[in-house]
């Protein structure tokens, strides 16, 4: 397993598709992940420390962590198969819940855990930006900058 940062969201275009981009910690991979739109806000929403009026449904999940008393120790992201990615739930007791990737990343980023991708996903899906490239990613990062949590075209109630 290979501990991931969590880049930011941008909407794809000309298909106006959401992806999160990964990068990989000490390592010059990148992962994209296309996500639906309300997972695309509620990741830009922990990103930029945004708390709505009332709970998404990721915040409601961490209070409920924290009132039962359960930490979440570890986010993996472990398979991709035929264009869909599967991720885990680690919990301290020793737990293992299934999930969507975008659902756990956007949980382990209200939470402050850890994300990582599995070799065997990185090596299929991941994509190699050399350093020289990396003026691209910082182009990338001044968009994520830029962009707000409505651009993506949802309403949170």
């Amino acid at each position: 397993m290979n501990e991931l940062d969590v880049v930011g969201v941008r909407v794809e275009m000309p298909s106006n598709q959401p992806i999160v981009l990964l990068r990989e910690v000490g390592g010059d991979r990148f992962l994209p992940i296309w996500i639906g739109p309300g997972e695309a806000t509620a990741i830009a929403f922990a990103q930029q420390g945004m708390s709505p009026a009332r709970p998404l449904t990721h915040d409601l999940f961490k209070d409920v962590l924290e009132a039962v008393g359960q930490e979440l120790t570890e986010v993996r992201i472990t398979d991709l198969r035929d264009g869909v990615f599967y991720a885990e739930l680690v919990f301290a007791s020793g737990v293992e819940v299934s999930a969507r990737p975008s659902d756990a990343i956007a949980l382990a980023l209200r939470t402050g855990t850890p994300i990582y991708g599995s070799d065997a996903v990185l090596d299929d899906a991941g994509i190699a930006i050399p350093d020289e490239q990396e003026d691209e990613v910082e182009k990338f990062r001044e968009f994520l900058d830029q962009i707000s949590p409505e651009d993506f075209g949802t309403s949170n109630q």
